[in-house]
């Protein structure tokens, strides 16, 4: 397999084209002959003109590749080792939502050829590879697994907003379902990946390793925003304690914050799923997840007791928000914490403006039913900065006290900001 991809012989497909499959995609496409495919025309339309709709890659990572982009499933019929990169996210009731996982296998199941390659780098539990994706390509191609196709999983480790920890920079896990198979996929694989692949025992131990590296810093953060809410009835700021307590050597570095996004604030549901499945109540994971998931309403409601402490009528307030992405300097708004934060406060019947140049302002309002503020005005009773984006730490006491009215106040989510304002009211984790 891997011989013929490296002389084109073979195609690779990429099913998926988000934030993990384009950047794959292109990639292999630098090297040998790939088809990325997406259910979304217009994404596809968008690829066709270098354009990533993700708004991660320049147009010149399109650039001397050989790659189809398609939304056909004809076209799928002539790759041979097959790479699915689908999201794997949680329902309201915070369950796996396997639903693309298991219709891109459908997809796949379809299209697949004796001796072809299955690899999945959809973060899922252990197991789920070969119990809930595997069936279903025997069953869609009347194929038997082992014999007539092979199956792999290789995590995907990309970070979003990350310039420095990039695709081919961040060493690749491999598995396979036999040791041809993993031995093929990691070569298959070190064409792109510069610092080289980790090949795993088994596919149900790279599963593993992929959803404990979120779940330990998941943990980790929920420890740092307990302590926050600790620090706070104390009276003392959280990251002064930190920046003492780190000063040792082996103390690790974590920060409070608002946990969403497609991956910390989901994959340790993937894992907590599981330990039911086998009897097992997870509760250092339970119980981080419970912390991370009240950081919205946590942070509101110690707003509106500032606010009252002013002796202000909360009916009569007005907040900008500031970053409604999950993260820093991208325009990924799934799973945003930010959201809990502004539906609290608007509980309360608070007027909340909230303004992102990152993210796009129908995505917001089609996901969450918010109108972002193209320009925000000014005479805020309480400024929120929510997430630390780059623009965000240009801004000085002088551009906050343009904003904000006689008795305003500043919230500082990720302590930007701390010992740099001396006449505001400030408040951060």
């Amino acid at each position: 397999m891997f011989d013929k991809i490296k002389n084109k012989e073979n195609k690779i497909a990429v099913i998926g084209l988000g934030y993990v499959g384009l950047p794959i995609a292109l990639e292999f496409a630098k090297q040998t002959s790939v088809i990325g495919f997406d259910i979304k025309q217009d994404r596809v339309d968008l690829m066709k003109q270098k354009i990533d709709p993700s708004n991660e890659l320049d147009s010149s990572e399109f650039n001397n590749t050989e790659i189809l982009f398609t939304a056909n499933i004809d076209d799928l019929k002539s790759a041979n080792f097959y790479i699915v990169a689908v999201p794997t996210p949680i329902d309201d009731h915070k369950q796996p939502d396997l639903t693309p996982l298991l219709k891109a296998c459908e997809t796949v199941g379809k299209v697949m050829k004796n001796g072809d390659y299955v690899v999945f780098e959809s973060t899922v539990y252990p197991g789920c590879t070969e119990e809930d994706c595997v069936p279903i390509l025997e069953r869609e191609s009347g194929l038997k697994f082992v014999d007539d196709f092979k199956v792999g999983f290789s995590p995907e480790r990309i970070n979003p907003g990350d310039k420095k920890h990039t695709l081919t920079s961040i060493v690749k896990v491999v598995s396979g379902c036999d040791s041809e198979s993993s031995e093929n996929i990691a070569k298959t694989y070190e064409l792109i990946i510069k610092v080289g692949v980790y090949r795993a025992s088994s596919i149900k131990v790279a599963e593993a390793a992929k959803i404990i590296e979120n779940t330990q810093r998941d943990v980790n953060i929920a420890l740092m925003n307990e302590l926050s809410i600790i620090f706070n009835k104390i009276g003392i700021n959280t990251y002064e304690v930190l920046e003492a307590a780190g000063t040792k050597w082996n103390f690790l570095n974590f920060f409070p914050g608002l946990v969403g996004g497609h991956c910390i604030g989901v994959d340790p549901y993937y894992l907590t799923y599981k330990a039911r499945q086998l009897g097992y109540h997870a509760q250092i994971i339970n119980s981080g997840r419970f912390v991370n998931d009240s950081m919205g309403g946590y942070i509101a409601k110690q707003i509106v007791k500032k606010i009252l402490n002013k002796n202000k009528d909360i009916r009569t307030v007005k907040v900008l928000v500031m970053g409604i992405t999950f993260k820093e300097n991208v325009s990924d708004i799934r799973n945003s914490k930010v959201v809990d934060l502004v539906r609290e406060l608007e509980s309360y019947k608070v007027r909340v403006d909230t303004i992102d140049s990152y993210a796009d302002f129908n995505e917001v309002k089609a996901e969450y039913n918010i109108e972002l503020c193209k320009n925000h005005g000014n005479d805020y009773d309480v400024v929120i900065a929510a997430v630390n984006h780059e623009q965000f730490s240009e801004y000085n006491e002088e551009y906050f006290n343009s904003l904000l009215n006689k008795d305003g106040i500043l919230v500082d989510i990720k302590g930007i900001y701390r010992n740099k304002i001396k006449n505001i009211d400030y408040w951060s984790l």
